[in-house]
C-alpha cells in the first residue's frame, strides 16, 4: 500500500500485490466504479493470483486526495491518473479490470494509449450505457443517505437494492461499512460530494452519447472478456450481445445480480481465471 503524486499535484492511493524476480504474471490495474474505490475488488483478489494486482483509488475517492477542481473528476483525467501510475511503477503495459466506470477509463485509454493496454475485463459496462440507469445513479450522486446507522442501511440494502437475489446480510454488512462513514449525525458518503457536480456538468438526458464503438473495436488483438448482470441496468442485454459479436470475448452473464456483480459469482470467478490464462498465453507469444 503506497501513494504517488500526479501531474497536477495529488496524492494518490494504490495497492500493489507486487512482483519478485522471475515472476512474470501478467499486470492487471483494477479501476472502480464512479463513487466506489479499490475495496470493490475485495472479493476478487483470491481468485487473480495469477496475476501481478495493482488496485489504485480514483482522485476524491476512498484514500486519495480530494481535488480542489472539481471538473478534473473526468474520465480523461482519470484515464491519465492510471497511466501516470503505470509510469510511477516503471510498467509498460497493464491489462484492465474495471468495473462500470472503470470500463469507460479503458475505453478512454483505447483511444489514445492503445499501446499501454495488454487486455480488458469489463464488469457490467460497455461502449452503450443505458439511460435509465445513469438518470439512477443522479438520484443519490454526491449526496448522504437517509440512513443513520450502519445496522439500518444493512436493512435497507438486503431488501430494496434492485436486481440482487441470494445476497447474504453479511456481504451487504461490508458493503455499508466500506462505502459509508458512520458519525453522530448519520452516515456520511466516503467520497467527495462534488463529484455530483462534474457528473452534473456533463451528462444531459437530451444530448446524444459519443460513439463508443470504434474505441471498444480498437481493442482486437488483446484478451478481452465482459461480465454483465442480468438484472443490469446500465450494460443492456443487447449492448452485450454486440460486444461478443464485434470481438472474441471471455464473457458470461451473472445470475441474480444487477449493476453491478461482487466479482467473487462462480460465473464471474471463471471468467476471470480464463481471461488471466489467455493474458499470460498472449505475453508468451
Amino acid at each position: 500500500m503506497a501513494n504517488f503524486t500526479t501531474s497536477d499535484g495529488l496524492s494518490l492511493w494504490f495497492d500493489d500485490t507486487g512482483i519478485t524476480q522471475g515472476d512474470d504474471r501478467p499486470v492487471v490495474l483494477c479501476l472502480a466504479g464512479l463513487t466506489r474505490n479499490s475495496s470493490d475488488f475485495d472479493y476478487a483478489l483470491p481468485y487473480l493470483t495469477g496475476a501481478r494486482v495493482i488496485r489504485m483509488d480514483y482522485r476524491g475517492r476512498g484514500q486519495s486526495d480530494w481535488a480542489e477542481d472539481f471538473t478534473t473528476y473526468s474520465i480523461p483525467r482519470e484515464a491519465q491518473d492510471a497511466l501516470e501510475l503505470l509510469d510511477f511503477l516503471e510498467l509498460d503495459r497493464a491489462a484492465i479490470l474495471g468495473t462500470s466506470r472503470g470500463g469507460l477509463i479503458a475505453l478512454t485509454l483505447a483511444a489514445f494509449a492503445r499501446d499501454r493496454l495488454s487486455g480488458v475485463c469489463f464488469n457490467d459496462v460497455g461502449p452503450v450505457i443505458e439511460l435509465g440507469g445513469l438518470e439512477g445513479i443522479m438520484l443519490f450522486l454526491g449526496r448522504n443517505p437517509v440512513w443513520t446507522t450502519h445496522d439500518q442501511a444493512e436493512a435497507a440494502f438486503g431488501t430494496r437494492v434492485p436486481g440482487f437475489d441470494n445476497v447474504p446480510m453479511s456481504r451487504w454488512r461490508e458493503e455499508v461499512e466500506k462505502h459509508y462513514i458512520e458519525t453522530d449525525t448519520g452516515l456520511q458518503i466516503n467520497y467527495d460530494p462534488k463529484l455530483r457536480d462534474a457528473v452534473a456538468a456533463s451528462f444531459s438526458p437530451e444530448a446524444t452519447p459519443p460513439d463508443l464503438w470504434p474505441l471498444f473495436d480498437a481493442l482486437a488483438g488483446v484478451p478481452v472478456a465482459g461480465l454483465r448482470g442480468e438484472n443490469s441496468d446500465i450494460l443492456s442485454a443487447e449492448t452485450f450481445a454486440e460486444m461478443q459479436s464485434r470481438l472474441p470475448m471471455i464473457a458470461a452473464t451473472v445470475k441474480n445480480r444487477g449493476h453491478v456483480p461482487f466479482l467473487d459469482e462462480p460465473e464471474c470467478v471463471t471468467v476471470l481465471n480464463n481471461w488471466i490464462a489467455a493474458l499470460a498465453e498472449k505475453e508468451t507469444q
